[in-house]
């Protein structure tokens, strides 16, 4: 079982599952930056930027610590709005493309980006409990 599935007891476990399978690299323990980037629809220079990174990082160490830490925290954030969308393709447009009111109209993207993932998991978790988005 991949650590996707763990994260879902109900019928979306195996969605995750896939999800994740399609991110990581072949023959190694870290996520494709470049898998991931097709994935969200950017260019690997945008995918850089959103993780902070310098673009050659991508291709020349795409095991750095730092960009990784960043994609985990990207799909953490995809993982935890597919709860609500029951769909990973609907929770990664969200995480894209749909402005968050509370947060001055930023994309989770954009904040997940400038190193705000709690206050995007504290989002969702408020929407989980009924709070309106």
């Amino acid at each position: 079982m991949s650590a996707g599935a763990a994260l879902r007891a109900d019928g979306s476990t195996v969605l995750l599952s896939q999800f994740m399978d399609e991110l990581r690299e072949p023959r190694t323990p870290y996520i494709s930056s470049e898998r991931f980037a097709r994935r969200l629809g950017l260019s690997k220079d945008t995918l850089a930027r959103m993780a902070g990174v310098h673009r050659n990082t991508l291709r020349t160490n795409p095991g750095a610590e730092a960009l990784q830490i960043r994609l985990r925290e990207m799909i953490k954030v995809i993982v935890a709005a597919s709860q609500f969308t029951r769909d990973i393709d609907k929770a990664l447009y969200w995480f894209m493309n749909e402005p968050i009111a509370d947060y001055r109209n930023r994309t989770a993207a954009d904040l997940v980006s400038d190193g705000h993932l709690e206050a995007v998991l504290a989002y969702l978790e408020d929407l989980g409990n009924g709070a309106t988005g």
